[in-house]
Parts: structure tokens; C-alpha cells; sequence
């Protein structure tokens, strides 16, 4: 992204408050923020992993034992 230019607002004693940005830079953050950051959506083949855990019970019998001991 381009440099923002920015202005800091301070108060009395010369502590920062707030900033001021050009209203351009503004709707460039607000679409890259509505879009996500602009990065893409980082996808993974999960079947590379298929067969790596050799499994001893059924997914849904241990899940349904295992929220049985939360009682």
C-alpha cells in the first residue's frame, strides 16, 4: 500500500489524541478492510494427511462419550 500521509492531533500537553488522514487513504483502508485485508484466502489439501492417524473408535462414539463425561 501507499505511505499514509497522517497528521497527529494533540492535546495541551502534547500527548497524541488522534490522527488525521487524507479522506483518499481513508476509502483505500476501508475497501482493503472490507475485502479482507486484500490478501487471498490461503487454502490446504487436507489429503495429504489422509491415513496418517490410525483411529481406534468411531469420531462420533468417543465425541458422544467424551461430552458424556462433562455432566
Amino acid at each position: 500500500m501507499d505511505t499514509i500521509r497522517k497528521h497527529i492531533v494533540r492535546d495541551d500537553e502534547e500527548r497524541p489524541i488522534a490522527v488525521q488522514i487524507d479522506y483518499a487513504d481513508w476509502l483505500k483502508i476501508e475497501t482493503l478492510l472490507a475485502n479482507g485485508g486484500g490478501a487471498e484466502p490461503r487454502t490446504t489439501d487436507l489429503n495429504s494427511y489422509r491415513g496418517c492417524l490410525t483411529l481406534t473408535e468411531d469420531p462420533l462414539e468417543y465425541q458422544l462419550r467424551v461430552r458424556g463425561e462433562w455432566d
